[in-house]
């Protein structure tokens, strides 16, 4: 048996704190500093994802991830002017891998502050120069360049978490856990998201674009590694709102929707023309856009705190403006972990530019869930999979 001995647990007082494997060796190698038990547990979860990502869109696949759950997960599609401009890498150089990472971290970058990263693929010089630039926890990957190894591991005074995944790991069929002394055991959820599970489409839109497929799996594969219940807005290549760890479905859709409004409206003209003093630090111009864009920004502009941060008062984002900039949006995917049991959810993510919905179908009140979508034109297909991650 192979052991790692943990610092702690969950929290500093659950100690002794360890991981190990019964037969075999542990299928990561620590190259940097001391992984902790949530580290770990972030580590394993992303991995699976950005494994699952790349077979099912054949794309260098990024996640972020903070307590067991991703901030943000992407694909390497190219970045256009505007997203370049609303991530703040503009003129840079960017690789596949550094493409995707930078769209998993812009899905929630409040969120991300601190996170663990997982690449599908070697992590490069790109990736590891905006890293060092930002605020985080740790990193998995199947690989690293000398280039990228040294400045990860200069990071955080020479502590942060760098590890090496073995792709050829196959983990056992049955899984288990204990819980107040009693033990867990299930099947692994190796089920394959694939195309197949976007064939039963009962609304009257059919239509399904190859991006629109590419973004369904996305978020799909996303929820399998969320805490549930979660739903997840998709668009171009990347997820753009994850609500996970609520108790009611339609409260996962509004937190995900709310969550895929910011993404947008970091788009806004007047956001991307915010006067950033040079000297802001990223996460307080994180947490200044946020505020900003949110109905607390009198909280900002209404007092001293905006000379903090720009070099003159900017111009307030009004309610009314947000919501026509985000009635322009459409061609958004949204992704469920399991079915919707009333249309209200269709109604709240049409709100946020939702055009393809997949969800596992089995309400008894589909047909008023089917209603609701063709009420907007949406094409909503049912997998017939459940996605519940705990």
């Amino acid at each position: 048996m192979q052991e790692l001995e943990l610092k702690y647990g969950c929290n500093p007082n659950q100690k002794p704190s360890r991981v190990f494997v019964e037969k075999g060796d542990i299928p990561f190698t620590v190259l940097n500093g001391r992984p902790g038990y949530i580290n770990l547990l972030d580590a394993m979860n992303s991995w699976q994802l950005v494994k699952e990502l790349k077979k099912a869109t054949g794309l260098p696949a990024a996640a972020s991830f903070k307590h067991v759950s991703p901030a943000g997960a992407a694909v390497a599609v190219p970045l256009s002017d505007l997203l370049q401009k609303a991530y703040f890498v503009e003129g840079i150089d960017l690789s596949s891998i550094a493409t995707a990472y930078i769209r998993a971290r812009g899905a929630d970058r409040m969120s991300s502050y601190g996170d663990f990263v997982a690449l599908s693929d070697e992590c490069d010089f790109q990736t590891a120069s905006f890293l060092a630039r930002e605020v985080s926890d740790g990193i998995i990957a199947p690989s690293y360049s000398k280039e990228a190894l040294e400045i990860l591991k200069s990071k955080r005074k020479g502590t942060y978490v760098v590890l090496q995944m073995d792709e050829n790991f196959v983990p056992a069929p049955i899984e288990k856990k204990d819980v107040f002394g009693i033990t867990f055991e299930q099947q692994r959820n190796n089920i394959e998201i694939t195309d197949a599970c976007l064939r039963d489409i009962p609304t009257a839109a059919k239509d399904l674009s190859p991006e629109a497929k590419r973004d369904l799996l996305i978020a799909l594969i996303t929820l399998k590694y969320t805490q549930s219940n979660s739903v997840c807005y998709a668009k171009d290549g990347q997820a753009i709102g994850i609500g996970a760890g609520q108790q009611s479905r339609v409260h996962c859709t509004r937190l995900a929707g709310n969550k895929a409004d910011v993404w947008h409206l970091r788009q806004h003209q007047k956001v991307l023309s915010l006067p950033f003093k040079d000297d802001v630090r990223r996460p307080d111009r994180d947490n200044a856009i946020d505020v900003y864009i949110s109905d607390e920004w009198e909280d900002l502009l209404e007092t001293d705190n905006w000379k903090q941060l720009f070099t003159r008062k900017p111009e307030p984002l009004s309610r009314e403006e947000k919501k026509e900039y985000i009635k322009t949006i459409s061609g958004v995917s949204l992704g469920s972990d399991a079915f919707f049991p009333f249309g209200d959810n269709v109604e709240r993510a049409h709100k946020s530019g939702v055009s393809y919905i997949a969800q596992s179908g089995g309400s008894i009140r589909d047909d008023n869930v089917i209603e609701a979508a063709d009420k907007y034109g949406i094409t909503m297909a049912f997998t017939h999979i459940r996605l519940f991650h705990h």
